[in-house]
């Protein structure tokens, strides 16, 4: 191919926003500028009590932001709880456990992919273009995402409930069948006289790629970019 894809117009999150806002889009808490005169409409209560969707929204957002720090281990609710100077009590009133807290991230990680994935065979006609677009958005997300390529990859979640590891297998898994299915398209229009056997060869070999990527991002402290060389890599794997 001549030319990396372009990602469809969906933005998703930077570390900049490190992880958009999962689970409560559009909600946002505004600070109190400092000096503003107290009145009856403006008790301490009503201006700094977030509403339970917001508050759940800053949780995850700090979650997401601790696990980009370098060297970040197990982080546990007492630690998180702290660096949002609230009690783990608070936590718990909106979250029934961590492993909730993270499946928070992972639908955020769910819908955001297969929201773009979706965008772009809807808008793509040709598979093989498909396929490269998939990888290069995965990827992409990554990079801009570096709290969220821990999870991706199971490295946040090592220590966690075994059914968090077994839903971002599940992710891949759908993955790597939408890839799948667009080669199986490619490889028909191509003439392949084995269609099925080459889409399954060339998408077991490009989510293996997107997850060595990830996984090589993220052990690397974030230097080394998913998408280094994504031109070249999908020519090789996916031209």
């Amino acid at each position: 191919m001549s030319a990396q894809p372009d990602p469809p117009e969906t933005a998703v999150a930077t570390t900049e926003r490190p992880v958009g806002e999962p689970g409560a889009a559009g909600e946002t808490t505004q600070p109190v500028e400092a000096g503003t005169p107290r009145t009856e409409s403006a008790s301490p209560s009503a201006r700094k009590r977030p509403k339970p969707g917001e508050r759940r929204v800053q949780i995850l957002r700090t979650l997401a932001a601790m696990l980009e720090q370098p060297g970040a281990d197990r982080i546990t609710t007492a630690a998180l709880a702290a660096r949002l100077d609230v009690s783990e009590a608070a936590l718990y009133r909106h979250f029934a456990s961590k492993a909730q807290m993270f499946e928070g991230l992972i639908e955020f990680i769910e819908s955001s992919v297969f929201g773009l994935v979706n965008q772009i065979v809807e808008r793509e006609p040709s598979g093989l273009v498909q396929a490269q677009k998939i990888v290069a958005v995965v990827l992409q997300f990554g990079e801009k995402n570096p709290g969220m390529t821990r999870v991706m990859v199971g490295d946040a979640l090592v220590f966690e409930h075994e059914r968090l590891g077994a839903r971002m297998l599940q992710f891949f898994d759908k993955l790597e069948a939408q890839l799948r299915q667009s080669l199986r398209a490619a490889a028909e229009a191509a003439g392949s006289p084995t269609p099925t056997v080459d889409a399954q060869v060339r998408a077991s070999v490009l989510t293996a790629f997107v997850v060595g990527r990830l996984q090589r991002y993220a052990r690397s402290g974030f230097r080394r970019s998913p998408t280094e060389h994504l031109d070249a890599a999908l020519a090789l794997l996916a031209g």
